[in-house]
C-alpha cells in the first residue's frame, strides 16, 4: 500500500476546518435546499439569513457546483445560507429577495467565467449556457461578478461584499481582457468588493465568517490567505521588494587575453604603455586642469557585497516579505512589463514559500494597492473527505421542477445533467499547461478523497440517484490520473517554484505511483448495483505510461469505446509555448492502448484533440499537424481555437508576444526563444483552423492559397498523398456539426444554393462523429476520394479539458 494513502502530501499545517466552534444559528438544523425565497426561509424557522450568496449559475446541490460546496460548508458552520440564482441584474430590487445578510454577501458569477460562458472563441455570442435550466443563454450579464456586486452595494449599502469564484481567480490582478483587447484593473477595484477569496476557498472562507461573526470589521481582516483586498500602503513591519521594472543589464566589456603583452593590450584598447607617454599624457592633463583651476580627478574604485553570498539569515522572513509588481498603468501601456508581473505571479503560487504581492491602481490622491496574501493552505484528505461528505441533494432546486415534477425535461440543466452520475476525487494539477487556468485557480498541489470517501459516494449514487442506470460516468477531477500524486520529498515540494512537474519532463522528485487509483476503479466495479465506471476527466498520458498496470485497467474496464486524450499538437515548437509532452509520449500510450484492448477483445480508439491558434504556432507548423492527421486518419469535426483566458500564461504571450516561460528581458537576446509568434487576426485564426479540417471542402479555396503562398503547391492534387484535392464542390461557406446549434450556418449567396439542415437519419457516408478515422458502420460503404471521410460509431461527447 502506498506510504501517503492516508496522509496529506503538503507539509504546512493549517487550521481544521471542523476545529471552529458552531455559530449559534447550527440549531436549526440542516436545510433539504439552500433557500432561494422567503417562504422556504420561514418553512425553515429563520427571520434571515446570516449569509446570501448570489451566483449566475442556477442552484444545483451537488459538490461539483461551487456555490453548493460553500454554502454547505457555510451551514455545516452553523451559519443560516441562502442563495439568489441568477437573478434580473438590470435593478437592485431582485438582490432584497431573501433580506438583509447578517453578515455578508457572497458574490460568484458561477462555475465558468461569464465571458467564456458566455463567447466563443471568436468572440462570437453563444446561444446556450449549459448551467442554466432548458439551456437557454443570456441568464447572466457580462462580467457578472462586477455587476452582482454593484447591485448588492446599492441593496444594502452597509453589509460586506465577499467576492470568490473562478472569475474573480482569474483576474485578482490587472489582467488582459481578450473580449476589449485591453487590460483591465484588478476585479477587487472594479467590483469595490471588500475581500476577493481566490482559489477552492473553503479554507479562507470559514475563517472570515467566523470573525465577521465576532463583528471584526471587515477592514481588518487583511491576515487571511488566498484573500486580495485594496489598501492605501504596506504596514511599516513588512519588507517591500521592488520588481517594478524588468532588469538592464549594462555593457559588458570583454574579456582580455590573458597571453597578450601589456603593450598589445594597451594597444587593443587604443593606449600605449610606454613611460614617456604615460608622463607625457599625464603632464598634458595636469596642466589642462591647473589651466581650469580644477585638481586632476581622482577614480575611485568601490566595492559592493555580492547578493548571491548573503547568508540565509540576512534576507527578509518571506512571511513578512511583499513583492511590488509594475502598476495597473504600467502594465495597461507596456506588454513587456505586462509580461513579467504575469511571470512574477505565477512564481508565487506554491502555498509553501509564496511571498505577498501588491499592485499600485491609480495616480496622486486616488493611489491605492491591491494586496494578494499568498495562497491557502490545501485541504488535507480528511478535510477534503469532510467537504464531499456534506448532505447534498445531488439535485437542482425543486423549484426549477418541470410540469411532471422531474428535471429531465423543459427545464433540464446541461452542466447537471453531465455530472450527476460523476464522482470528483481529487483537485489541483501540476501540469502547468499554459493555456489552461486550472493551476491558477486551484494550485498545483494535488488534494486527495480517502478511497472508502469516494466508495461511499459511488454507493451514493447507485442508491439515491433517480434514474441511475448503473454506469458511472466519470471518477476523476482536473486530470483523471492525478490522484495521491505528489512530490516525494515535502521539503523539495514546500521549496519548489518550477511551474510544471512533467515539462520538460517527469521530475526525478515526482511521485507516480498509479496503484492507489488501480485500486479504488477495481474495488467501486465490483460493486453490487455497478455496470460500468467510466474515466471521463482529461487524461495525463506521459504519467500513465508510467504505470502499465493502469492503462490496462483503464483499457479494459472503463473505456466505452471510445477515449479521449489531448496531444494539443505534434510540433515542438508550439508544445513547447504549452508546456505539453512531444507527440511521442502519444504514442507510447497509444501502443499499449491497442495492446491492451486486444488482449481484451475489444474494438476501441483514441480520439485526440488538438488547438489551433496557439501562441507559438506557425503555419508551417499547422501544415505539419494537417500533414500527421491525414497520415493517421483522422478528420477533426468540432475545432478548439485557442482561448485567451485571464492570467494564464498563454494569454501572457498572447498579449504581449514574449515568452513568459522564461525571463522577460526589454531588450531579446535571443529572438528564436523569447518571442512568440502570435496568431492575430480573423484570416490567421481560420487558416490554423482550417489545416485541422483539412478535409471540409468549404476550407479548401483557404488552404490552396496558404500552401501556395508557402511554397507546399506539391501537396494539392488527387492522390492519397496529398492533403486538398484540386477540384471544388459548391459549397455553402459553413459547415454542419455533430452538435447542431454550436454550427455555423452560413447566409445564403448568390448563384450557390444553401445546405440543407441536417436530417434526423443520416445518409449514406455522412459524418457522424467527432472524428472520421474510424471503421465504418456496418453496411455502409464509401468510395474513396469522395469529400465526406468515413463515417463512423456515435456522436461526440462535450469536452472537458484537463
Amino acid at each position: 500500500m502506498n506510504a501517503f494513502a492516508d496522509v496529506s502530501f503538503f507539509p504546512r499545517a493549517a487550521k481544521p476546518l471542523t476545529s471552529y466552534r458552531p455559530y449559534w444559528a447550527k440549531r436549526f438544523g440542516t436545510a433539504p435546499y439552500l433557500p432561494m425565497s422567503r417562504a422556504e426561509m420561514e418553512q425553515l424557522g429563520w427571520d434571515s439569513c446570516d449569509v446570501v450568496l448570489v451566483t449566475g449559475d442556477a442552484y444545483v446541490d451537488h459538490p461539483s457546483f461551487g456555490m453548493a460546496v460553500i454554502g454547505r460548508v457555510l451551514e455545516a458552520q452553523g451559519f443560516r445560507v441562502g442563495i439568489i440564482a441568477q437573478p434580473d441584474w438590470q435593478s437592485a430590487e431582485a438582490f432584497k429577495a431573501l433580506g438583509k445578510p447578517n453578515l455578508f454577501w457572497g458574490v460568484t458569477a458561477g462555475n465558468m467565467d461569464s465571458m467564456i460562458n458566455r463567447y466563443t472563441a471568436d468572440r462570437k455570442i453563444r446561444s446556450d449556457d449549459a448551467y442554466t435550466p432548458g439551456d437557454v443563454g443570456g441568464k447572466r450579464p457580462d462580467r457578472a461578478a462586477i455587476v452582482y456586486s454593484q447591485r448588492c452595494r446599492e441593496a444594502f449599502k452597509d453589509v460586506p461584499i465577499v467576492l470568490g469564484g473562478i472569475e474573480g481567480s482569474l483576474r485578482r490582478i490587472a489582467h488582459y481582457d481578450y473580449w476589449s483587447d485591453k487590460v483591465r484593473r484588478s476585479m477587487v477595484v472594479d467590483a469595490k468588493c471588500d475581500l476577493l477569496l481566490y482559489g477552492n476557498a473553503e479554507r479562507a472562507l470559514v475563517e472570515v465568517a467566523h470573525r465577521l461573526a465576532r463583528r471584526e470589521p471587515v477592514e481588518s481582516i487583511t491576515d487571511v490567505r488566498g484573500t486580495a483586498f485594496v489598501r492605501r500602503s504596506s504596514p511599516e513591519d513588512w519588507f517591500e521588494l521592488d520588481s517594478t521594472s524588468v532588469d538592464e543589464p549594462g555593457v559588458v566589456e570583454p574579456h582580455l587575453n590573458p597571453y597578450m603583452t601589456t603593450a598589445e593590450q594597451a594597444a587593443a584598447q587604443g593606449q600605449s604603455c610606454s613611460r614617456e607617454d604615460a608622463t607625457d599624457s599625464g603632464a598634458a592633463s595636469a596642466s589642462q586642469a591647473s589651466a581650469g583651476g580644477q585638481k586632476p580627478s581622482e577614480s575611485v574604485v568601490q566595492f559592493m557585497p555580492n547578493p548571491s553570498l548573503r547568508r540565509k539569515a540576512g534576507q527578509p522572513p518571506r512571511e513578512r516579505t511583499v513583492i511590488r509588481l509594475p502598476s495597473f498603468e504600467q502594465v495597461k501601456a507596456d506588454p513587456v512589463l505586462y509580461a513579467h508581473a504575469n511571470r512574477v505571479l505565477h512564481l508565487e503560487t506554491n502555498p509553501g514559500n509564496a511571498r505577498a504581492l501588491v499592485q499600485a491602481h491609480g495616480e496622486g490622491s486616488t493611489a491605492r494597492d491591491v494586496w494578494l496574501n499568498p495562497p491557502p493552505i490545501p485541504l488535507s484528505t480528511a478535510e477534503m473527505d469532510w467537504v464531499f461528505g456534506l448532505p447534498y441533494s445531488r439535485n437542482p432546486h425543486p423549484s426549477y421542477a418541470d410540469e411532471k415534477g422531474g428535471f429531465e425535461g423543459a427545464t433540464k440543466i446541461p452542466a447537471w445533467e453531465m455530472i450527476r452520475a460523476s464522482i470528483n476525487i481529487m483537485r489541483g494539477c501540476f501540469g502547468g499547461c499554459t493555456f489552461c487556468s486550472i493551476t491558477e485557480h486551484e494550485g498545483r498541489i494535488i488534494q486527495s478523497r480517502s478511497e472508502d470517501s469516494i466508495i461511499a459516494e459511488v454507493e451514493d449514487i447507485r442508491d439515491k440517484v433517480k434514474g441511475f442506470t448503473g454506469t458511472i460516468s466519470d471518477l476523476g477531477g482536473p486530470t483523471a490520473n492525478m490522484y495521491r500524486l505528489g512530490c516525494k520529498s515535502p521539503d523539495v515540494e514546500a521549496a519548489c517554484r518550477k511551474p510544471s512537474c512533467v515539462f520538460p519532463g517527469i521530475c526525478q522528485n515526482l511521485h507516480t505511483d498509479h496503484d492507489p487509483l488501480i485500486k479504488i476503479y477495481r474495488r467501486a466495479r465490483s460493486l453490487p448495483g455497478i455496470k460500468k465506471i467510466l474515466i471521463g476527466s482529461g487524461l495525463r498520458y506521459d504519467l500513465a505510461v508510467q504505470s502499465p498496470e493502469y492503462v490496462k485497467e483503464l483499457v479494459q474496464h472503463h473505456v466505452g469505446g471510445y477515449l479521449k486524450i489531448a496531444p494539443e499538437h505534434t510540433e515542438a515548437g508550439p508544445l513547447s509555448k504549452m508546456m505539453k509532452p512531444g507527440i511521442g509520449n502519444y504514442d507510447r500510450f497509444k501502443q499499449l492502448f491497442e495492446k491492451f484492448s486486444e488482449e481484451a477483445g475489444k474494438k476501441q480508439f483514441l480520439i485526440p484533440y488538438f488547438i489551433a491558434a496557439h501562441p507559438g504556432t506557425t503555419d508551417e507548423d499547422m501544415l505539419h499537424l494537417a500533414i500527421w492527421l491525414k497520415k493517421n486518419g483522422f478528420r477533426a469535426d468540432q475545432v478548439q481555437a485557442f482561448y485567451p483566458s485571464p492570467m494564464a500564461t498563454a494569454t501572457a504571450m498572447y498579449h504581449s508576444g514574449r515568452n513568459t516561460l522564461t525571463r522577460v528581458r526589454r531588450h531579446m537576446r535571443d529572438e528564436a526563444e523569447e518571442s512568440v509568434d502570435i496568431v492575430r487576426g480573423e484570416r490567421r485564426r481560420r487558416l490554423h483552423k482550417a489545416f485541422l479540417r483539412y478535409h471540409d471542402p468549404n476550407n479548401w479555396p483557404l488552404l490552396r492559397e496558404a500552401l501556395k503562398h508557402m511554397g507546399r503547391a506539391d501537396l494539392i492534387g488527387n492522390g492519397k498523398h496529398h492533403l486538398i484535392p484540386t477540384f471544388q464542390p459548391v459549397t455553402d461557406g459553413g459547415y454542419q456539426s455533430a452538435r447542431r446549434k454550436n454550427s455555423t450556418v452560413a447566409a445564403p449567396v448568390q448563384g450557390r444554393p444553401v445546405q440543407a439542415p441536417a436530417q434526423t437519419q443520416p445518409e449514406r457516408g455522412r459524418v457522424l462523429t467527432q472524428h472520421t478515422g474510424l471503421p465504418p458502420r456496418a453496411g455502409v460503404m464509401q468510395k474513396a476520394g469522395r469529400p465526406g471521410g468515413k463515417p463512423a460509431g456515435v456522436p461526440a461527447a462535450p469536452r472537458r479539458r484537463g
